[in-house]
């Protein structure tokens, strides 16, 4: 078991990384001396079996998070050594967010589940007290469904205007979900729960005036990205609330500061996702396009977006492609010119 003493002794390692990784992040590892280079990966290597000692106690989930951060921080500017620019960032979503999302997923889980709930007791609501939907729903909504007409048709007389509303709002909503989560998690969940409340009410609307299909039809292309982008949103909530709520062993401040670069790490992988699902929104969902190819678009985002989560950064690819980056061939050179 990991005593207290223990990790007092290794806590100044863990600072010093911790320093040297926040020095290259801000200037470059050119601005390390030979000295500092030799340093830097000697103390990557001791917290990294550190981090080893550490998964091997249960009861240390809050520490090997803090570590596996740290390492991941160190790791990426060993191996980059440079600000970020295309092919960084191409990196980061092909390989590294994919292992964020696959170690944070327990967050986005419980995300969509307080989604769900939300859903399901709007659809209840609605069920048992069909004038609750009055309460819920925009009149314009009301109207339309009440003609037996869905009311997505006005977005195709502006539709460049209607994407950039519907991306901006989007993004709005998901920032709204992640920020909620300095509110000790309660504002995401709100929000979340809201949102699935709401979700529920118009699909019952929509059912009782047989427009489900047509429902249905609209969502299949965007939500394909734009629903699971609010669930990893939420999830990105989750976990900065926990990081204040449930310190662990760290100080309150190192545990918020561990969870906010975590989530706000999730949550950079919606940005790409919401400008296709409101380019989708605008142009594809509300058109008359046959409703069985924008099932057949959203099935093929779905089921993309589901490989690329679940076995992005496991292959040896992505080991290759970061070692072969040319800045950490020039790091090492350096070290060795200085000795």
């Amino acid at each position: 078991m990991i005593s207290n003493r223990w990790i007092e002794q290794r806590k100044s390692s863990w600072s010093r990384l911790d320093a040297l990784t926040h020095q290259v992040e801000s200037s470059g590892i050119a601005a390390l001396s030979g000295g500092e280079l030799r340093e830097f990966g000697l103390l990557y290597r001791q917290v990294a079996a550190d981090l080893s000692a550490v998964r091997s106690d249960q009861s240390s989930s809050t520490l090997e998070e803090y570590l596996n951060q740290l390492l991941s921080r160190a790791h990426n500017r060993i191996y980059t050594g440079r600000k970020a620019g295309l092919r960084s960032i191409a990196n980061f979503m092909a390989f590294e967010y994919p292992r964020i999302f696959r170690r944070l997923f327990p967050y986005v889980a419980m995300s969509f589940l307080i989604f769900l709930a939300g859903a399901a007791l709007g659809t209840v609501l609605s069920v048992s007290t069909p004038q609750f939907e009055r309460l819920m729903l925009p009149t314009n909504i009301l109207q339309a469904i009440a003609r037996h007409e869905m009311w997505t048709q006005s977005l195709l007389s502006v539709k460049p205007q209607a994407s950039s509303a519907i991306l901006t709002n989007n993004i709005s909503v998901c920032f709204s979900t992640f920020v909620g989560g300095f509110l000790g998690a309660l504002g995401t969940i709100y929000l979340l729960f809201t949102n699935g409340l709401l979700m529920g009410v118009i699909s019952t609307a929509c059912a009782r005036a047989h427009l489900a299909l047509d429902l249905a039809g609209f969502v299949a292309a965007h939500g394909a990205l734009e629903l699971p982008s609010i669930f990893i949103a939420g999830g990105a909530g989750l976990r900065l609330g926990v990081g204040l709520l449930f310190p662990g062993m760290l100080r309150r401040r190192d545990s918020l500061v561990l969870g906010a670069r975590e989530a706000v790490r999730l949550l950079a992988g919606v940005v790409p996702l919401l400008f296709v699902a409101g380019i989708l929104e605008a142009f594809l969902s509300p058109s008359g396009a046959p409703k069985a190819a924008k099932f057949a678009v959203g099935l093929v985002l779905l089921t993309g977006l589901c490989i690329w989560l679940a076995e992005g950064g496991r292959s040896s690819r992505a080991s290759f492609i970061v070692d072969s980056m040319p800045s950490f061939s020039m790091a090492r050179n350096k070290v060795r010119s200085n000795q």
